[in-house]
């Protein structure tokens, strides 16, 4: 997983290398067109070349080594090697195929949870499919995506054989090359004919045939040469010919294998605010709490009852800016792959993408007060083997856990009715990122700090 923070710092160190080479190119340019306009001028008379011998011999030095100083010069090759040297110096940080295959996969997800336009998020825009209402979050700067950044996505559900997204991201990759069709983007590396091609085969694969074949023939309009796209033309007129091709019906999103509560999951986080409004549950309050602890006498804890029963409660101002910010420091350098348990052993999963670090309380007296204040509000031993260490964790770009329970499940526990939960790193700021516990319905909205 990549930190998000990490790669805009990566990326600003190549911005400065490419204002250098931007630079030096711009002078380099500048020199260049002087000596142009200096030759250009002298062209304006040519006979004067012919009666003034300083005239005449400035041509021939021309010819013979100015032009060849000018044709032949290093000066832009010595810029592009200076632009590729600042590149080496960041590559290791940039990130790999997994980190942009998993920032697509984060975007498909956003798409489903909160049931996003694709055409609108290509846009920019945080917009529910179908929907009039206004967008579900406004950012401060609206980006839109290009034919390529759609491509990519649709390509990595059409890698997998999801062609439910393949087929929506596809389509606004195809829309968009036709429009910038014959101008060249120097970060495009792929092509209307690309996109051509995976969507008449996403839709092939989704059963219907006729668009297949309208989609390939357009492709072999661009490319009249491809010989395998000639054949599926072929085999798609064929189908139709025959009758035999399946009839197309709606497209199904495809259910992943750890998500059964799917349809409840998604409500919850598409429903605005955390918990039910507070005229239908009058017995809901706020105060401050000691729990009968010395430890919070001077200091107590904001307790917010969220629901009665099950007893739910919420504590507000638990940890402070710079309490957070330390332990996240603390943690940064032990940040791996978080994973899961099978059978005796851990492993990773794709229903779990995120980093953890565990930090004693040993490790600085910032966590030591922290678990202090835990344990006074709860009143529970949080010494080992009671409790886990206390754990960090950073979803980044697209990280998120599907819904689980945190405990095991071989033999369900008494509150297994009210321990199925899942926790989400890329949702819309709007929205709020957080924890849903399914079973009671709720959702734990979670401050920024957090």
């Amino acid at each position: 997983m990549l930190s998000v923070r990490r790669a805009l710092g990566s990326e600003g160190r190549l911005l400065r290398r490419l204002r250098a080479y931007l630079r030096e190119e711009s002078a380099r340019l500048r020199r260049l067109a002087r000596f142009y306009e200096k030759v250009q001028a002298l062209h304006q008379d040519p006979k004067a070349s012919v009666d003034n011998p300083l005239l005449a011999f400035s041509l021939i030095k021309r010819l013979h080594s100015d032009w060849p100083n000018v044709v032949y010069s290093d000066e832009a090759t010595e810029n592009t090697q200076a632009l590729h040297a600042g590149f080496k110096e960041v590559e290791q940080e940039l990130p790999g195929a997994e980190d942009l295959d998993g920032a697509a996969r984060a975007l498909m997800r956003l798409q489903d949870v909160y049931a996003l336009s694709v055409k609108g998020m290509a846009n920019g825009v945080f917009q529910r499919a179908g929907a009039s209402r206004p967008p579900l979050y406004s950012p401060s700067r609206r980006v839109s995506l290009s034919a390529d950044d759609c491509f990519h996505v649709g390509k990595v559900a059409y890698d997998t054989g999801d062609y439910y997204h393949s087929i929506a991201w596809l389509e606004e990759a195809v829309g968009l090359f036709r429009l910038s069709y014959g101008s060249w983007n120097p970060e495009d590396r792929s092509s209307l004919e690309d996109a051509l091609d995976h969507l008449a085969f996403s839709y092939f694969m989704a059963g219907n045939i006729s668009h297949a074949l309208s989609l390939s023939r357009e492709f072999l309009h661009y490319d009249p040469s491809n010989q395998r796209v000639a054949r599926n033309v072929a085999k798609y007129e064929k189908l139709l010919e025959m009758g035999t091709a399946a009839s197309a019906g709606p497209l199904r999103r495809p259910n992943g294998t750890h998500l059964q509560s799917r349809d409840t999951y998604e409500e919850l986080c598409q429903r605005p605010g955390g918990q039910p409004a507070s005229e239908h549950l009058p017995q809901l309050h706020c105060s401050y709490e000691t729990n009968g602890s010395p430890y919070l006498l001077l200091q107590p804890a904001k307790k917010e009852m969220v629901q009665i029963q099950p007893y739910v409660a919420l504590y507000h101002d638990f940890i402070s800016d710079t309490e957070a910010e330390t332990i996240k420091g603390l943690a940064g350098p032990w940040l791996q792959r978080s994973v899961v348990a099978s059978g005796e052993k851990q492993q990773k999963a794709e229903y779990r993408i995120s980093k953890s670090a565990w930090l004693k309380d040993t490790t600085d007296p910032v966590v030591r007060s922290l678990e202090q204040r835990i344990a006074a509000i709860t009143g529970l031993d949080l010494r080992p083997p009671y409790a886990e260490y206390l754990q960090v964790v950073n979803y980044g770009l697209g990280g998120h856990y599907e819904p689980h329970f945190d405990h095991a499940t071989e033999e369900p526990p008494l509150q297994n009715e009210v321990g199925q939960q899942d926790r989400h790193g890329h949702d819309l700021p709007e929205c709020g990122g957080g924890r849903r516990l399914h079973r009671l319905h709720l959702r734990q909205l979670q401050r920024a700090r957090g």
